[in-house]
């Protein structure tokens, strides 16, 4: 989980990253990962505006429950709506977002079109470029492209989860300590877990996403107006179709993978 926690950046990194002046933090982003006994990675977005069941305040958006009840009451929503029991739980803000990418030197990451976007503080022309911290969390966060801006934007999210992990468990990155202690560091201050999840967890992740995740989001079938909001219903028979092949460790159907 992403959140827009502006936690331990100054004034200044602020105004530089052009995160705002906004306190608190919310759900920015949310990936479930599943790693198999075998074979690749499954990486699936879930959408922060996904109308389901909420344990003890009725339906709602997705990021709402983390409004309500934090990391347990969001784990359990996704557990609940998917099926799949989740094992180990990570969340990161703006600050550490930008500490990790810049610990193992930025990534690479291929710009689709040109992206001018005051807001998130960047100016990307197209193609492949290497980005640093600041960069990076300005072309994740922008809602400058598409015709949903926060679908084009969960797109961009994968991409870069992948980006980032392959590189900090590339050899180079492990191998060379300038770089690799840097990044645990970073890794240790900036990234939040539950209890059962320790430093080995964070690197297993790295290890069996250094070939590439299937990367996707949930199906979703409408985007209707409850309640006076914009809200994302899922396609139902799809989505399940997509979270019992994980819980059986099986390959998703090509017919339910969203790119």
């Amino acid at each position: 989980m992403g959140s827009d926690s502006r936690a331990g950046l100054t004034a200044a990194q602020r105004r530089k990253l052009a995160t705002g002046k906004a306190v608190g933090k919310r759900t920015d982003t949310m990936m479930l990962l599943h790693i198999p006994e075998s074979g690749r990675p499954t990486l699936v977005s879930l959408p922060r505006d996904s109308y389901v069941p909420i344990e003890g305040h009725g339906s709602g958006k997705l990021n709402a429950a983390y409004a309500f009840g934090g990391p347990k009451l969001l784990s359990k929503t996704v557990e609940r709506v998917t099926g799949i029991r989740i094992d180990h739980y990570m969340e990161i803000g703006f600050g550490g977002f930008v500490g990790i990418v810049d610990a193992i030197g930025g990534v690479n990451i291929c710009v689709k079109q040109d992206i001018k976007d005051p807001k998130a503080g960047i100016d990307l022309k197209k193609g492949c470029q290497d980005m640093d911290g600041g960069t990076a969390l300005g072309y994740v966060r922008t809602r400058a492209t598409g015709a949903i801006p926060d679908f084009e934007r969960t797109q961009r999210q994968r991409q870069f989860f992948s980006a980032v992990v392959q590189k900090a468990a590339s050899p180079g990155t492990l191998i060379n300590p300038f770089t690799s202690v840097p990044l645990a560091l970073s890794a240790a201050d900036s990234v939040s877990v539950d209890p059962g999840t320790g430093l080995f967890d964070l690197l297993s992740v790295g290890l069996a996403m250094r070939e590439g995740p299937l990367a996707t989001a949930v199906p979703i079938g409408s985007l209707p107006t409850i309640g006076g909001q914009a809200v994302v219903k899922w396609d139902t028979q799809k989505a399940l179709r997509l979270f019992e092949a994980l819980a059986a460790d099986k390959q998703v159907p090509k017919d339910v993978i969203t790119k």
